[in-house]
């Protein structure tokens, strides 16, 4: 067990190693509260341990440097957004020779029929449509989806997240019941009004869930990631399939974090037939986009349904879904950066990192537990793999993961923030894995002390 005085003890050494390591960044973090709220372009970046957010002055591969000169390992890649590694050198041409072509003009280029032909090779839906992020892919298909039923109910996996969709910030209360989720800002409306919630690998859920015929889709991840990793149960995801077939309910399946497992992410490697696939981040990247995916039978009926005059009011779309820019990044990250060769590579490191922090677990006789998705792993503060999200959850440890994400940030290590999770890029190196095991081992080892 953890002496929590010991724990804050240590807490108070990181705290004051992070002032003297990042002078610069704080006076950075003063002169943006001028005119930032929170000093930030977006609120969750203040919310990094430490008296304030480091800032940072270059990134390249798989690491990057802040304004004080300190560099650092990034295991958090810009949470899947820099899966590619840093400004991947194709990705990087493609954008610097489209630039000086034109960015965006509502008009598509050739890389559209290019990228979307990747796309449909990748996950084996057909046809695809282009958006400015994964949220934006997320709501367009939940439209698309009440459109073509004449539903209303969202199905969504307790705790799940899907971008900034009104209908995904919901959970089950101890009753059972949908609820909104602890800190869900200015919902539209009650959460029970849009979304049924079923805990993840919880079939009878699902089954229950859709009997009453009102579900238009079921959103889902088919490994969760944003709480902490959470694999499906064998037959889970095959059963869930069914049920929605059987319910004539569609089914979106998210890969935008789940592609860690290979270039055409669970979808592919599992056989899954989704109506819909959405994914955004990493296929960019670094340059905003999404996109989603979808059937033959999807589109036929989406067709049908639309009118030509009223297409540009139907909520779906945006002046900047598609643009050249995105799309020439795509082209080049799909085809040059995210290959069988660097996912292989990856997920060969995601394994090792893995094995180290396992080591230090057992090493230490800590009661916590380590999971694997291809390219990424995160471990949580129990003993056993969750099987649902409230599992995740209720292994969190907000004081310990602080001093965690602290300590390997002053040692030179950036993991994914708000839980503890690492992802694999094509430039990681075994050294790099290396360094962080014997740097997690470190702390372990000051954690256990009497």
């Amino acid at each position: 067990m953890i002496n929590r005085d010991r724990l804050k003890q240590l807490r108070a050494i990181e705290d004051e190693r992070f002032l003297k390591l990042h002078p610069k960044s704080g006076l950075m973090f003063k002169a943006g509260q001028v005119n930032m709220p929170g000093g930030v372009p977006m609120s969750w970046m203040a919310k990094w341990p430490g008296a304030y957010p480091i800032f940072i002055s270059q990134a390249k591969g798989a690491s990057f440097s802040d304004v004080d000169g300190n560099t650092y390992i990034d295991f958090c890649l810009g949470d899947t957004g820099s899966m590619t590694g840093h400004s991947p050198d194709a990705t990087v041409t493609a954008i610097r020779e489209q630039a000086g072509r034109g960015i965006t003009s509502m008009l598509p280029t050739a890389d559209a029929a290019i990228v979307s032909g990747e796309l449909a090779s990748r996950f084996g839906l057909p046809l695809w449509q282009f958006t400015v992020s994964a949220t934006d892919a997320n709501r367009h298909v939940i439209r698309y989806s009440r459109l073509i039923t004449g539903r209303s109910k969202i199905v969504v996996i307790d705790r799940c997240y899907h971008g900034s969709v009104d209908e995904t910030f919901a959970t089950l209360d101890k009753k059972g019941n949908t609820v909104a989720r602890e800190g869900n800002i200015g919902k539209p409306v009650d959460l029970d009004q849009t979304t049924r919630v079923v805990e993840f690998n919880d079939i009878k859920g699902m089954q229950k869930a859709l009997a009453k015929g009102d579900v238009a889709a079921i959103l889902m991840e088919p490994a969760m990631t944003n709480v902490g990793i959470v694999l499906p149960q064998a037959g889970y995801l095959e059963a869930v399939q069914e049920l929605a077939k059987k319910h004539g309910t569609i089914l979106i399946i998210d890969e935008t974090h789940t592609i860690s497992v290979g270039p055409g992410g669970m979808t592919a490697d599992r056989g899954l037939k989704p109506d819909f696939l959405t994914i955004g981040k990493a296929i960019g990247g670094g340059i905003p986009t999404g996109t989603f995916g979808m059937t033959h039978e999807i589109a036929e009926k989406i067709k049908s349904m639309v009118e030509l005059e009223i297409i540009d009011t139907g909520g779906v779309g945006g002046t900047l879904a598609g643009n050249a820019l995105s799309l020439a990044s795509m082209r080049a990250t799909l085809t040059q950066v995210l290959t069988q060769k660097n996912f292989d590579h990856m997920i060969k490191l995601g394994t090792r990192w893995a094995d180290g922090v396992d080591a230090a677990i057992k090493e230490f006789d800590l009661p916590w537990s380590c999971n694997r998705l291809g390219a990424r792993a995160e471990y949580i503060f129990g003993q056993t793999a969750p099987v649902t999200g409230a599992d995740a959850n209720n292994a969190g440890d907000f004081e310990l993961e602080q001093y965690i994400h602290l300590r390997m940030l002053n040692d030179g290590f950036l993991i994914t923030p708000f839980h503890n999770m690492a992802l694999m890029c094509p430039d990681t190196t075994t050294a790099d894995v290396d360094a962080h095991t014997k740097a997690f081992n470190n702390m372990c080892a000051d954690l256990v002390k009497p």
